[in-house]
Formats: C-alpha cells, structure tokens, sequence
C-alpha cells in the first residue's frame, strides 16, 4: 500500500473532521492498537464511519445516545474482513486516545498514529485483520522509523479509562508478522 500526502493509497477513504496539526509538526513515533464495535459486539454497518465523522444517528440504536457527542477519530480501521478505512492523515492529530501517557510523555496523540480494530476484548482478531495490520504498520515504520520500538494498546496508554485491545490481541503474533517483512499484504 503506498502512502500519498499522509494518505494510504488502497485504503477507503472516509475524511473526518475530527483531527488537527500536531504540535510543532511533531513527527509520529507511537502506535497505538484499539478496537471499536459499533453497537457493542456487533460488527458490519456504517456506524463507525458515522461516529469517525460526526454523523452518528443517536436514535439508531439506545447507545447511540450516549456517545453521539463524542468528536473523536482515528487514523484507520481495520474491518474484520481486512478492509481498511481511513480517516485522517498520518501527518496530522488524530483524536483518538484521550487522556493517556505514554513512557511518562502526556497527550499521546501529539505523537501518535491510532489503528482501530473491528473487535472486542475478548472475541479473536481475524487472520485478515492481523495481515493488514502488520502491512500498515511496516508502512508506518518506513516513513516512522521509530514507531518499530513502540507499538501498544490503548490500554497501556490510559489504564485507568481503557481495556482495548484486550486480551484477544495477540501481540505476538502481531510483532512477528510486523519482523516478518516476506508477508504480502492483503489486497
């Protein structure tokens, strides 16, 4: 996948208002794992690019209710049949992690890059979510080298508030597959 203006090219492109510049054109050296279901522990629908984009019909589900003021986003989706949505430009904020720190550093999202999994904590990823992770991701550390050394969940960054990407994620595998630069990613 190659990479135009912040852009993946490949990707679905789903631009959200949500996100500004990073500070001082701060350079990403994070990566942060998340997962997202939209209602919870259903999969499929338009309802986490509604939510991405600020368009999310509170009257569509009762728990729409509770979230439709949030302006937040991520810089991709990984679907649970491998899609990747897109939403924001690496290059660019991402509000994604909230309160959180990382390594002692606050605000992680000044230097950050927030991948969304389709998933629960406790439910398995797909093969197809962990390919196209791991493809992004070696993108990422092409253009980020740093990021190579710091890869986490949104657990670690804001334990007191977030539990994702659970212990369903397989860091392991993920890491192994992210070495593995012979894998083919998914189309």
């Amino acid at each position: 996948m190659p990479l135009r203006k912040g852009w993946l090219m490949g990707a679905r492109h789903v631009p959200s208002p949500h996100f500004d510049c990073r500070p001082d054109d701060e350079q990403p050296s994070l990566l942060v794992v998340h997962n997202i279901s939209l209602p919870p522990g259903k999969f499929g629908g338009p309802w986490i690019d509604a939510l991405f984009t600020g368009t999310l019909d509170p009257g569509a589900d009762p728990f729409f209710a509770e979230i439709v003021h949030l302006r937040v986003s991520s810089h991709c989706l990984i679907r649970r049949d491998g899609e990747v949505v897109q939403y924001v430009p690496f290059d660019k904020r991402a509000w994604h992690a909230g309160v959180s720190s990382y390594h002692g550093r606050e605000c992680c999202n000044d230097f950050s890059i927030g991948i969304e999994l389709e998933g629960t904590d406790n439910l398995p990823y797909t093969d197809a979510q962990y390919q196209q992770l791991a493809a992004v991701t070696r993108k990422l550390i092409e253009l980020y080298p740093s990021i190579a050394n710091n890869m986490t969940g949104h657990s670690d960054i804001a334990p007191q508030r977030k539990t994702d990407p659970g212990p369903a994620f397989d860091w392991a595998r993920f890491r192994a597959l992210v070495a593995d630069s012979s894998e083919k990613e998914m189309p």
